[in-house]
């Protein structure tokens, strides 16, 4: 038996494939939003506990890591990750206004 969904429509959504790659693609423009927002809220929020809470973040850091093929030699990294609270609304912000999109 099919059941509509929240939109009423009846049917699959989509492959699953297509979904990764959607909540993928969210998710990197997210990021994107959230370092930017980050930044701006780092160079112009005056100093003060608001500034401290929203900005002080975790950085997770990947040293070089060197990847020896049979054929071919090449090194990963350096990577760094910066997670803040306002690079994690920034990914919520980005998957609200996905979601209201399709």
């Amino acid at each position: 038996m099919i059941l509509p969904n929240a939109r009423g429509a009846t049917g699959p959504r989509g492959s699953s494939r297509t979904r990764v790659l959607y909540h993928a693609l969210v998710t990197t423009i997210g990021m994107v939003t959230g370092g930017a927002l980050q930044a701006v809220a780092r160079q112009f929020l005056p100093a003060g506990p608001a500034k401290e809470f929203l900005t002080a973040g975790l950085t997770f850091y990947m040293d070089p890591q060197p990847i020896n093929v049979i054929l071919m030699r090449f090194t990963l990294g350096p990577l760094a990750i910066d997670v803040s609270l306002i690079s994690l609304l920034g990914i919520l912000l980005a998957y609200l206004i996905a979601r209201s999109l399709f």
